[in-house]
């Protein structure tokens, strides 16, 4: 694998969400920060920086919207391809990566994560290099307390030892399309068992015990999930 200057790079961005939260009739990922929808800002970044190819994954019924009010009002040519997500997010992942050719490094980001820069695209690229596996993050500002089902505090981490994870989590492309064909296979033992995968570095952890190593992210580097999200992206964009 080539792991130098030239290794070839792809990008899965996932656009599928439906935002129930944003109480909203409007899909988050179209909702407009400075008159641009919040999925323009990280196509935006990824067709700018070094990453090869892009793939889209939207909401069922949105692909011809997204071509034409998206990838082809802006111009994104790295968009390769456009699919449509599935159930969960996991599912939606693993359709997106069904569309990705050899390559070295496959970046998974959230499109709701407006904020992300080439910078933190460095970062990753240098840290999967490395470590194979890599997920952005930052360390958390505030005390965690871990709790049980009625709301009584259990234990409190150390933290210095805990991390807000965020995207694009980055992995050799052999790497995370083997762990994900796995957790396709086992999807349904997994399910009776009550393991709930929440991200794709659990993936890798959960069905190959590759470690997976955090580097920094930026704490601005927020996902939109509620109103008042939009307001913070704004100010974030206003410099």
């Amino acid at each position: 694998m080539s792991v130098g200057k030239n290794a070839r790079t792809a990008a899965i961005v996932l656009a599928a969400g439906s935002g129930k939260r944003m109480g909203s009739s409007i899909k988050k990922q179209y909702m407009l920060i400075k008159e641009r929808p919040i999925i323009y800002y990280a196509l935006k970044t990824f067709q700018e920086s070094f990453v090869d190819e892009i793939v889209l994954v939207v909401s069922p019924g949105d692909f011809a919207y997204c071509k034409k009010e998206i990838v082809e009002k802006y111009r994104f040519n790295k968009v390769k391809n456009i699919v449509e997500g599935g159930k969960e997010r996991y599912h939606s992942v693993a359709i997106g990566l069904k569309c990705i050719p050899d390559c070295d490094f496959i970046f998974i980001h959230d499109g709701a994560r407006p904020m992300i820069t080439e910078e933190i695209l460095e970062r990753a690229l240098s840290c999967v290099k490395e470590h194979h596996a890599c997920v952005v993050g930052m360390p958390v500002k505030d005390t965690i307390k871990i709790a049980d089902e009625a709301g009584k505090i259990v234990s409190t981490p150390n933290r210095n030892l805990v991390w807000m994870v965020q995207t694009p989590q980055v992995f050799e492309s052999t790497l995370i399309k083997e762990a994900y064909d796995k957790l396709i296979s086992n999807e349904e033992r997994l399910l009776k068992e009550g393991i709930a995968i929440t991200d794709d570095a659990m993936v890798v952890e959960t069905l190959t015990g590759h470690h997976v190593k955090l580097t920094p992210g930026s704490y601005e580097n927020i996902k939109i999930t509620t109103p008042e999200d939009i307001l913070i992206a704004e100010n974030f964009l206003n410099g």
